[in-house]
């Protein structure tokens, strides 16, 4: 999230836009990155479980996370233009889960949207916080192809580090004493 940790509010939907998966879309992609038949074989998929040709849950996957960061791309050059300094995001440490519900199928326009539904201070990183967000993407049909519950670090705006943490981290930088200290963390 290009938003302070201190800015970001719960509950918020974020649409992240839209992508209209075809054909040959999808078979390239199956055919780099998940090349089973029913995903790149449109004759062979029609005797599938599917009942045709669908999109790799990773295609469906990859399209979002490159919209998600188009958007906060985007929201970061937001910010700078009204003059606002933009928060830092972080790395994720994971994702707790995702389930794909209805299969992505040629023709379908898939709509990705990212909400932040918890946050809190991390206790390992400071003057980062944790934002627990959801990911889902729905179809034209209004049916929920997938969802994912991600994990992302974003930057405390207003973090002071405490004069313990600062006299810490000065010592464990010495030859003598820093060993010391990192072999009883």
């Amino acid at each position: 999230m290009t938003r302070w940790f201190e800015d970001i509010a719960l509950n918020e939907a974020y649409p992240l836009g839209s992508h209209s998966f075809e054909a040959a879309e999808i078979i390239a992609f199956a055919t780099l990155y998940d090349p089973q038949y029913f995903h790149i074989d449109p004759e062979a998929a029609k005797h599938s479980h599917f009942g045709g040709l669908v999109a790799s849950g990773w295609h469906t996957v990859s399209i979002g996370h490159r919209l998600m960061v188009d958007t906060l791309f985007a929201e970061e050059e937001r910010l700078r233009a009204m003059g606002q300094e933009p928060g830092v995001s972080g790395p994720s440490p994971g994702i707790n889960t995702m389930d794909f519900k209805v299969p992505v199928r040629p023709g379908d326009t898939v709509s990705y949207e990212l909400m932040v539904t918890d946050k809190r201070r991390s206790n390992s990183k400071p003057g980062w916080g944790l934002l627990f967000n959801q990911l889902t993407a729905t179809n034209q049909r209004g049916e929920r192809v997938y969802r994912a519950q991600l994990i992302g670090f974003t930057k405390l705006r207003d973090y002071k580090m405490p004069l313990r943490l600062k006299v810490m981290l000065a010592l464990a930088k010495l030859p003598i004493i820093g060993p010391r200290l990192t072999r009883r963390a």
